[in-house]
């Protein structure tokens, strides 16, 4: 049985997802995201913050509904193609295993190397980092401050 041994040459890549959101991209690792669900009107609360846009339900659970445009200093926009993305949540709490975030079309997968290039592009408030893919600016976001974020709110 062979085994693959790392040499300076090899390449070394993952999956990553491309994330539509409606005024920017995000790339995530492709493990991040567990499912991607259809839109659905979630279950609003009067008095939360804008980017909180209610809790939704997937198998058995509620899931608190996030607008990541809306908590970084955006608005909240919900298009045509509204997706909703279910998120694994990374921030070790036991009762949080999932987030859900609206995204506006679906996400396209797409292998990145170590080539990646960081791109000279201003963050927003949880934007980790930005890439250049291309022409294009991809946000790296910066997730478990978004779950932070709604631990802050009192909303997990």
């Amino acid at each position: 049985m062979s085994q693959a041994v790392a040499t300076p040459n090899t390449v070394s890549s993952l999956t990553g997802l491309l994330v539509p959101l409606a005024d920017r991209t995000l790339l995530l690792p492709n493990v991040a995201v567990a499912e991607l669900i259809p839109y659905r009107a979630p279950q609003v609360s009067t008095g939360m913050p804008a980017w909180f846009l209610g809790q939704i339900a997937w198998r058995d659970l509620r899931l608190p509904l996030l607008s990541f445009e809306a908590a970084s200093d955006g608005q909240a926009q919900i298009g045509a193609g509204a997706r909703v993305a279910v998120i694994n949540a990374l921030g070790g709490r036991p009762k949080v295993k999932f987030i859900a975030l609206l995204v506006q079309g679906i996400p396209r997968s797409l292998k990145v190397g170590a080539d990646l290039l960081r791109a000279d592009a201003p963050l927003a408030p949880l934007e980790l980092d930005a890439v250049s893919i291309g022409d294009d600016v991809l946000k790296i976001p910066d997730l478990i401050g978004l779950e932070q974020k709604l631990a802050d709110a009192g909303l997990i």
